[in-house]
């Protein structure tokens, strides 16, 4: 995939995910871009987990499509609860 197609997967992805995750995530255009472009990863990573019981660390394989935004929207939310989860640690 080419830098531009991540970068407009980064963009539905993490703006759907900071949308869809309740609370405030913080952040602009920037962080909901590389959000996005690692829930990709998160994403893809986990559903070829499931899929082929491998531990690969791959993107939304599907790319620009439905069930790859889907996937990258997904992982953008894990990455968020752990970003969180990382964030109140360090702070306690």
């Amino acid at each position: 995939m080419s830098i531009i197609a991540w970068i407009v997967l980064g963009i539905f992805a993490g703006a759907i995910a900071k949308a869809i995750y309740p609370g405030y995530q913080g952040g602009g255009i920037l962080s909901t871009i590389i959000l996005g472009i690692i829930g990709a990863f998160v994403g893809g990573t986990l559903f070829t987990l499931l899929r082929t019981g491998t531990l690969q660390i791959t993107a939304a394989g599907t790319g620009l499509t439905l069930p790859g935004i889907l996937v990258a929207v997904l992982g953008a939310i894990v990455a968020i609860y752990l970003w969180g989860l990382i964030r109140r640690s360090s702070n306690a």
